[in-house]
Formats: structure tokens, sequence, C-alpha cells
């Protein structure tokens, strides 16, 4: 691991608002950092409101999205929402169907089968649309590119609504609207909306046409902020106020479908990383191993003991997502081995039989043993599916448009995108692939790195500190929970490697005569010899709690050691 200290801001900034907040200097740090530089701003990030939230009208084409719909409505025509199999897609279907259920009855929803129809707008999904008398579609999460599929609706006399937060292309789809935050004609003041958000702002504008307030759509944002965890979006701006205000409608008052899946952790606080490692991998299951269906039921079920049924349905889905996710794994990393292709600077991998529904999270999984640019293929169809993993600072889908010439159809972000080809170009793709990434890609992102707040002191670390820390809360992309690092520690003698295989480590660690801090670093049992015998090391961690037989103390969790 590479540590990087962040820089630290000019001293005459971290006084003036260190008192105009009348904190210690490590907060007005912390803030600044984060690029909160005055009251005002600072009273918005510890304090959000929903009053925060920008116009929804702001946003290029919601004037024209908001007039087709209410002219729906009042016609009583058919409407069929449309939204891609994973949670961002599938939570934005139930959002908007839930909401437009409570105005018209003619309603249905639309998850296109990621094994027969693929990524996005389908033709299938259109049929449906056409044989079943619908003619407004409003796609969710998915669209952008979706321009000859927009033209075959438009001939079926079928009107497109495109929500999406993906990058267009240079032509946009001949939509009645379409809502994207990255178009750039759209002067919205904030672009890093997921789908479910943007979703959320077409909603948020029918409400208002509609005389209601944005209070009256707080019930809604347990989804928004489930999508916005799911879809590692910034957790920045408008998006950590509606995670902030999610979260509290999850803790509180959250869905029949929502409380199903809490109900079988025993978790009594969901944070936004419970919502990541909990939630939304049991939402994403149901369109990896069966049907995206499954989810939208889940999310708009208002019965419990129905709920509790649908739960438990996919409770199975993501134990058979568990089970073939890492056996691929472990086939893939066989395959690099065999090719002998450790050295390479990007992870490509292929096999026909591997499970299209967790080709993702196995590129993920493999950028944990080779932290570099990782595509994994599988058959599908007469052609060939990739998901594509990137580490951080290095934008895959720029490396994927410049190997376009091998590719089919691409789409995606920065750092995760999916792709198809033909077999016959996979070979030459491959390499395309890792000539791009070698001639681009800075050597030291192959490197994880541990992006490190500042160095304090352990006598900086006291109960009143961590109540400020625990408010910067929620955490994720852009407000990552501040890492610390310490120098001159020693332990004091319990030390100790834990867990199966002693895989964890465990410090009692002290700085000279300071108090004594109990440290936890999962997987940094190879490190215990750093600490053993007093050798002074230091260390990267974040502040948690520990709650023991009804004792709540102060903890590292650590995040590396060095001598």
């Amino acid at each position: 691991m590479r540590w990087t200290l962040k820089p630290k801001p000019e001293l005459s900034k971290i006084r003036y608002l260190a008192e105009s907040l009348k904190v210690e200097d490590t907060i007005a740090t912390l803030l600044l950092q984060r690029g909160i530089d005055t009251y005002e701003a600072a009273k918005q990030f510890f304090r959000p409101s929903l009053t925060d939230l920008h116009d929804p009208f702001l946003m290029k084409d919601m004037d024209k999205a908001v007039a087709r719909i209410e002219h729906a409505i009042a016609k009583g025509e058919n409407i069929l929402v449309f939204g891609d199999y994973d949670v961002d897609g599938t939570t934005s279907v139930a959002l908007m169907s839930s909401y437009l259920k409570t105005r018209i009855d003619t309603v249905a929803t639309y998850i296109p089968d990621r094994y027969e129809e693929g990524y996005g707008v389908s033709i299938k999904g259109i049929d449906f649309a056409h044989d079943n008398d619908f003619s407004l579609i409003i796609a969710l999460d998915c669209g952008i590119k979706a321009i000859d599929k927009v033209v075959y609706a438009k001939e079926k006399g079928i009107d497109f609504i495109i929500c999406d937060h993906h990058r267009p292309g240079a032509q946009l789809p001949d939509a009645v609207a379409i809502l994207d935050p990255k178009r750039d004609d759209c002067q919205y003041p904030y672009d890093e909306l997921c789908g479910c958000g943007v979703g959320f702002k077409l909603v948020q504008a029918l409400a208002l046409n509609d005389g209601k307030s944005i209070e009256d759509l707080t019930p809604y944002l347990d989804l928004v902020a489930t999508a916005i965890g799911a879809d590692i979006v910034p957790i920045t701006g408008e998006n950590r106020t509606l995670a902030y205000f999610g979260l509290q409608v999850i803790n509180e008052q959250p869905r029949a479908g929502i409380k199903a899946i809490i109900d079988q952790t025993k978790k009594t606080e969901m944070t936004i990383t419970d919502v990541v490692f909990i939630v939304a991998p049991r939402i994403n299951a149901a369109g990896r191993m069966e049907h995206g269906n499954y989810a939208v039921t889940l999310l708009t079920e208002e019965d419990e003991t129905l709920a509790q049924t649908y739960a438990a349905q996919i409770e199975q889905f993501n134990s058979d997502r568990k089970e073939a996710d890492q056996q691929i794994t472990q086939e893939a990393l066989l395959q690099i081995e065999e090719f002998k292709e450790q050295e390479r600077l990007t992870s490509v991998v292929y096999h026909e039989t591997w499970h299209k529904g967790v080709i993702g999270i196995v590129a993920s999984r493999l950028i944990e043993t080779y932290y570099r640019p990782t595509l994994v293929f599988t058959k599908s169809g007469d052609r060939l599916a990739a998901s594509a993993r990137s580490v951080s600072g290095f934008d895959v889908y720029n490396a994927l448009q410049a190997c376009s010439q091998h590719i089919e159809q691409f789409g995606g972000h920065k750092y995760a995108a999916g792709l198809t080809l033909k077999s016959e170009n996979y070979e030459a793709f491959k390499q395309a692939f890792e000539d791009e990434v070698s001639n681009t890609i800075d050597r030291a992102l192959l490197t994880p790195e541990i992006k490190v707040d500042m160095t304090i002191n352990f006598d900086d670390i006291s109960p009143k500190f961590y109540r400020i820390l625990k408010q910067f809360a929620p955490f994720g992309p852009g407000n990552m929970a501040p890492i610390f690092m310490t120098e001159n520690l020693q332990d004091t003698g319990y030390g100790k490697c834990v867990g199966g295989d002693d895989k964890h480590l465990r410090i009692t660690a002290k700085q000279g005569h300071s108090q004594q801090i109990v440290g936890i670093g999962f997987n940094l049992g190879d490190k215990c010899e750093l600490i053993t015998d007093k050798k002074p090391f230091k260390a990267v961690y974040s502040i948690d709690e520990n709650h023991w037989q009804g004792k709540v103390s102060l903890q590292l969790k650590l995040r590396d050691i060095k001598p």
C-alpha cells in the first residue's frame, strides 16, 4: 500500500473556520479538505435540509417530461416504467411506478432479462409495450444511447422519456425528453446523481406541479439512498442530502421490502456501508441470478408478510450468487496463472460458461489480487459480454473508447463499464486494451493507495472528537470516513494475530506516555512481526466504536502499519 497524505489547507483558513465554528483545528482541517470553508457551508454539511435540494426544473428537458406525463395522466394513457436490472435500475422503477400509481392506475413495470435482452432498452420491451397498448415509456438508469430503439418505438407510436446518468454519446436519442445531468447542454447544478436520483428529480417535479411539497416525498428516499450507496456515486452535495434523509427513512420507517431484508440481518441501525454490503447485494442478486422483477416486486410490496416471503426468495438468490462468484473467481485466478499474465498491466479473462450475472463482482474480486484494470468475459448468445472494473484514478471508460474498433457496444462510468464484442475480436481487443492501459496509466496507480486526511496524536482522540466525526456521515466517495496517521507508536505487549489462520491483527498501542488504544486490522495478520518486542511503528486508521458487554470504547480500525 502507498500512503498519500492530503495537502494541509492554509493555516489562516484553518484558524478562521475553527474560530467561526468553535471547533478544534483538526475538525476545521477535515472540513476544508472537503471543500467546506464557511460557517454556512458547514451548517449545511452538518445539518442537511430537504430545502437544500435543487429545483428539478433546472434540469434540461424537465418541463417537457412533466408536460408529457401530465398529458398521459389526463388522457388515461398506459405508461410503462422501464429500468435496468441492477439496484439503481430496480429502485428507480419501484420509485417511479409507486409514485405514478398514486396519480393513475394504468401503470406497469418492465425490467429486461439480463440474459435474453441484455443491458438497457430492448426491442422485446418495446414490442411488449406495443402489444399491450402502452403509448409512453419512461426509461430509468438507461436509454441515453438507445438511438435506434427510440426510433423503433416512435415508428410504433410510442413516446420515450429517458432518465439516465451515464455519459451520452455524440448523438442523443429522439425522445420527448432526455433527463441526464451529464448532457453537455444541461446546466443542472449537480451532475453526480445516480439513475434513481434522476428519477427522483422527475418525481419531485411532478409533485411540485401537483401542488405537493418535498416533505411529501420523504417515504421514497429509502430507495434513493439504497441506489446512491449501491452505485458508488459521490456522497457530496445533493447526493449527500438524499442519502442522509434516506438513511433516516431506512432506520425509522422503511418500506416493507427493505424492512424484510434488514430483519434477516438482525441489524439495529443501518449505515450507508450496511446498505452497500447488506441491502444492495440482495436486491442485485435478483437480476443476477433470476430476474430483476423479483426486486421490483419486493420493493413495491406493501404487505409485510408477503414482503418477508419475497425477501426469503431473494436471500436464496444471494446465497447462489455467493457460491457462483467464489467459484468463478478461483477459475479466473487460475487462468491468469496458466497464461502467465501475472505481470501484465490488465486482467482480461474469459470462459463461455461463467455466469453473466456475477462477472462484475468477479472483476472486483480479481482487483483484490491483481490491482489493475480488469475485464471478465462470458458467452452471451452469439456474442461475448464483459464487465469492466478499474482502479482508483484510472478511467476505464476512456480506455474502452480507445479500443472501440474491436467492440460492438459499451457504456458505463469511469470505474465500471460493460461491453459486448464478437468472439473473433476477443484476442485483438485483449491486446489493444493491454496496449492502451500500458500507454496511458500512471504506474503509481497500480499500487493500492490509502489517502490519509492528516497526522494526529493519540492525545487528540477523545469521545468529543469522535462525536463530531460521526456527524461527517454518511460516508462514501467524495466524503470518505476520515483516515488518520500516527507515528512513533508501540504495542504494549498485548498485540497478537487473531481469527482463522491468524488472518487479522489486534494491537493495544500507545504513543509515548499517551492513552492506550486498541486497534483491529482486518487482513493485517502478516504485519504482526512489525509490532513485536515494542518496535516503533506508524499506523493509518479510522476511528470507530467498540461495543462489548454493554461497554462502549473508542478503537482504531487499522488500514495499514509500517515500521
